[in-house]
């Protein structure tokens, strides 16, 4: 499968696609506090459409390591305007970085093309509104919430552990009514794994591509980076991020989640490029 309806919209999947970051958040790792108004909202997408993102990533809710939940209201009133803007605005593809129903459903009606759950839509109600709202599906692999994932993670095997876990939430989609081609799968880089467990599924990541599902992978500026770069700061991981991203391409990512669009996309020109010599 290479077209995923999003919506009003299209997706071509035949080449990978760079989904830009749009944190409307006060304490996102690597943003939080910078895009909180509209107008600085719209500017960074703009900004990340013309460096060359096919659709852009809009999350109300920082779920970074030991973040606190959001309230559902807050987290309506900061994502809802900014969805709508964006749709009136662009011509791009939304999506929705959100566990809440509510904010699948009222999304999807103002805009929004794909939702994408880092809970897998295990919150009471949503994997209804999301069968309800037509949209394909990002299923990400996380275990307990991010207050407390990473309070030791462990697994005999954490590949094996990451593909069942997205089979049978895949399962459970279906079994509500969803259709299959709008499921997409997310490993979960940083999420409930320590920094050998992250480097594990980026080196076999074309086993999690042969459950036969677009991935989607979220490495940019993360932990993991920093480590492997002896403790690197956020501002310093772009040229490991972009790195990652290729290979996580490489090795059959089909949407690769950064907030360096325009060298992340120049990469996957390069990788695009050797595909086709």
């Amino acid at each position: 499968m290479t077209l995923l309806a999003c919506g009003t919209r299209t997706l071509d999947l035949a080449t990978p696609a760079v989904m830009g970051i749009l944190n409307i958040t006060p304490d996102s790792f690597s943003d939080g506090g910078r895009y909180l108004s509209l107008d600085a909202a719209l500017r960074q997408t703009e900004q990340m459409l013309a460096d060359g993102a096919r659709l852009i990533d809009v999350g109300a809710e920082s779920t970074r390591p030991g973040a606190e939940p959001v309230g559902e209201q807050e987290e309506l009133e900061r994502l809802l305007p900014v969805v709508e803007a964006i749709a009136a605005r662009f011509d791009t593809v939304i999506s929705v970085d959100t566990s809440t129903p509510s904010a699948m459903r009222e999304s999807a009606r103002l805009g929004a093309g794909l939702i994408n759950d880092v809970r897998a839509l295990r919150r009471p109600g949503a994997l209804e509104a999301a069968v309800a709202s037509g949209l394909p599906v990002c299923l990400m692999h996380m275990r307990g919430e991010p207050g407390t994932m990473q309070l030791a993670p462990d697994y005999d095997d954490v590949v094996a552990g990451v593909m069942v876990f997205l089979r049978e939430r895949a399962a459970a989609c279906v079994a509500a009514g969803m259709d299959e081609g709008r499921i997409l799968f997310d490993p979960g880089f940083g999420f409930a794994k320590t920094l050998t467990h992250n480097l594990q599924l980026l080196k076999h990541l074309d086993q999690i591509q042969q459950l036969g599902r677009p991935l989607l992978v979220g490495l940019s500026r993360k932990s993991m980076l920093g480590a492997v770069l002896n403790g690197a700061p956020v501002d310093q991981r772009l040229h490991a991020g972009v790195a990652a991203a290729v290979l996580a391409v490489d090795r059959g990512a089909r949407i690769v989640r950064s907030h360096d669009v325009r060298a992340t996309v120049d990469a996957l020109m390069l990788w695009q490029a050797q595909q086709q010599a």
